[in-house]
């Protein structure tokens, strides 16, 4: 609101109350004014003859005075009352409109919300169900790798009659202890024999020490899958050189899945 429309406004209140100030004094002095008192008369009888009426002129008609041409009404220009009351009815339904944008802004950010925490809470329990099953697995892989290991503790190697060893270590021919050491490299397998010779990696290597390779054979005897256990070495191309070898080696035939170990003992050539 500028200073002219406010100029204006309290123009219009002083006005109103100067007016409202002349009539309250016109009012008041009319109720003290005293009243002329109307004199009583004699009460006079024209008796209901034609005559006693006295001369009547003739009654003529009435001619219309002409009327005055009325004149167009020019056009009001708005007031500035009417002009707040405009701007304030804009103002009113502009700020309606706003309120609603922002209710709807803010219910469709709770919606968001809402469907990302629903996503999130469908991710978490499909991850926990998966961590689930493959616990379930890995204890039920563990438990049939245990048992197989167990009952060929009880009736010892079926095929140790066919396996090898050398003179070095305990890895003997028939060998039912499940271990054994070939050209100064270890292996453990619970109730079987190596076949043929433990194979040595490849000799590109410049490390010494030890890398110890978790093997998993199958019931076939052949090594179906090897990873790093632990050892001395942390050289990654010296750890890649055990493992291509220890999935060259090849056991007596099994029940089921074994876990065993090969260590592979470097030394510089």
């Amino acid at each position: 609101m500028t200073n002219k429309q406010k100029s204006n406004i309290i123009a219009s209140i002083g006005t109103l109350l100067f007016m409202l100030l002349v009539f309250l004094l016109l009012w008041f002095i009319y109720l003290n004014a005293e009243k002329p008192v109307e004199e009583e008369g004699v009460e006079i009888a024209f008796g209901e003859v034609e005559e006693a009426g006295g001369y009547m002129p003739e009654e003529s008609e009435a001619v219309p005075l002409p009327s005055e041409a009325t004149a167009p009404q020019q056009p009001s220009a708005p007031s500035d009352n009417n002009l707040l009351t405009q701007e304030d009815e804009e103002s009113l339904a502009l700020r309606k409109q706003r309120e609603q944008e922002e209710k709807a802004r803010r219910q469709a950010e709770a919606e968001r919300l809402q469907k990302q925490k629903e996503e999130q809470a469908r991710l978490e329990a499909e991850r926990k169900a998966k961590e689930a099953a493959e616990a379930k697995r890995k204890a039920e892989e563990e438990a049939k790798i245990a048992k197989a290991n167990q009952m060929g503790s009880l009736f010892g190697n079926s095929g140790g009659t066919n396996g090898s060893g050398d003179s070095q270590g305990s890895g003997q021919k028939g060998n039912p202890v499940g271990h054994g050491s070939v050209g100064g490299n270890d292996w453990s397998l619970a109730g079987r024999n190596l076949k043929g010779t433990l194979p040595p990696p490849n000799n590109t290597f410049n490390q010494e020490g030890k890398v110890i390779v978790e093997i998993r054979v199958n019931a076939a005897g052949k090594v179906v899958s090897a990873t790093i256990k632990g050892g001395t070495i942390s050289d990654k191309q010296t750890q890649a050189l055990a493992l291509e070898a220890a999935k060259k080696a090849a056991f007596t035939e099994g029940t089921n899945d074994q876990i065993g170990t090969i260590t592979y003992n470097f030394k510089f050539n």
